[in-house]
């Protein structure tokens, strides 16, 4: 006979796969610049991202590392968040995040059905269906109403002025550093910033990154134009020290109430202590304005808690297997410094599958300093550069004999393997999977079977 869990068990797998496939059937789209169907959905729905305070992120890069900091950081204190990141790795359910993990299947799965009925009213009411990422905002907003969380810790999709999420009207809003990443946000920084500045509304506090000057310019102009309050990195705060430690990094930050000393981030590299420094502000101007000191003891079991998956995460010894999805020029830039400093490989192989609308010269220039070799590959993404393409790429930035191919990643992993224990010492081989956060979600799936 059965047992009661084990039915359980079964009908939540097949209610994800119903669910699964009905928001397949919306993906892939186009980012539609409104927020028509947006605000004609949480009006059906009666304004859920309404019933609790938010923590509004955006910028190019180490947003998800920044809200997932964020979210540790308030747990650390006994505040209950709700977290909404995007993409996922290996389950869609990833991406709506409750009490540090991803949302049960029955929340998720309620998450849907309760939406659902109202999505399909606003899909015969606009030209164009509710989106895949706009229904999925949408059962983050309802699912953290139904928890219920006490805060929304809110990441965009894509760059914010017409982000699904920018229904919100958050009281901290956070802006990672900005480079030029998807084209349909625009080809120089300042028009990036210019959608990206669209989450910044009137009376807010906004915690900046550090920024390039043109991106900074357009972010402080629309601060200054709704009125929002403006928290600098390096100026109102920052990074203040940091040593290399087992398995991550000792940081001190000076924050927007005081100096936080001793914090150990379990992340690598320079760019995840600056994210840390966001986060901490964000939490400050949160909990108090920034005006006193945190407790150092729950800020430092924060950042002690707080992972990053798909991030410099290693997922295997004997070769070191690392996945990072660096996807655009300025993170391949900050994976090889996070790397050449945290790491001491004497053979570098990486294994790297692109989406086809990236950079992909920038992004192996970028890396042929610390690998030895390179297998290039495809991941299952409609979107993803064909592997002839991206080999006939990495021969003119490698040469011919540094390079391989293998169309399935799991055959790339392998040769990678290979290639990384060919001429290496013994403990002093890695492979590095790399190249986009599809392919860093395939491999993760392939090898933490």
């Amino acid at each position: 006979m059965t047992s009661r869990p084990d039915t359980m068990a079964d009908a939540d797998a097949a209610a994800l796969t119903r669910v699964g496939r009905a928001l397949a059937e919306r993906f892939p789209h186009r980012m539609l610049p409104d927020l028509e169907r947006m605000r004609d959905l949480v009006d059906l729905l009666g304004q859920p991202q309404r019933a609790y305070p938010s923590i509004h992120l955006t910028g190019t890069n180490g947003k998800t590392s920044t809200a997932r900091m964020v979210d540790s950081l308030l747990r650390a204190f006994g505040i209950r968040p709700g977290l909404y990141t995007s993409p996922h790795l290996e389950s869609v359910t990833e991406r709506i995040g409750l009490a540090g993990r991803p949302a049960p299947a029955a929340a998720f799965i309620k998450a849907y059905d309760d939406v659902i009925p109202y999505v399909e009213l606003v899909d015969g009411r606009h030209p164009d269906r509710v989106t895949f990422f706009e229904l999925l905002t949408a059962m983050a907003f309802a699912a953290f109403a139904d928890a219920p969380v006490d805060v929304g810790v809110i990441e965009v999709g894509m760059g914010g002025t017409w982000d699904a999420t920018n229904v919100l009207n958050a009281a901290v809003t956070v802006v990672t550093p900005i480079s030029i990443d998807h084209q349909e946000l625009g080809a120089t920084l300042d028009a990036v910033a210019a959608e990206k500045a669209g989450i910044i509304h009137a009376d807010a506090l906004v915690v900046l990154g550090q920024q390039p000057l043109d991106a900074a310019e357009v972010l402080l102009r629309r601060a200054g134009e709704v009125g929002a309050t403006v928290a600098r990195e390096g100026l109102e705060f920052g990074v203040l020290a940091r040593d290399i430690a087992v398995g991550g990094q000792m940081v001190t930050i000076r924050g927007l109430g005081g100096v936080y000393e001793d914090l150990l981030l379990s992340l690598h590299g320079a760019h995840q202590a600056h994210n840390a420094a966001c986060a901490l502000a964000a939490v400050e101007g949160f909990l108090g304005g920034g005006r006193e000191v945190l407790d150092l003891d729950a800020v430092r079991a924060g950042f002690a808690h707080a992972d990053s998956p798909g991030r410099l995460e290693i997922v295997r010894r004997s070769p070191t297997v690392l996945l990072d999805g660096a996807h655009n020029v300025a993170g391949a830039h900050a994976l090889v410094a996070a790397v050449e400093e945290s790491f001491n490989f004497d053979h570098l192989v990486g294994v790297v599958g692109m989406l086809a609308d990236k950079d992909a010269v920038g992004i192996l220039a970028a890396l042929e300093p610390v690998l030895h070799a390179v297998v290039v590959t495809q991941s299952g993404s409609p979107r993803a550069m064909p592997v002839d393409d991206l080999a006939a790429i990495a021969v003119d930035v490698f040469g011919a004999d540094r390079v391989e191919v293998a169309s399935r990643l799991d055959d790339a992993i392998d040769a990678g393997v290979r290639l990384a224990e060919e001429d290496s010492d013994l403990g002093g081989a890695a492979v590095l999977v790399t190249g986009s956060l599809v392919t860093v979600g395939e491999a993760r799936r392939l090898l933490r079977r």
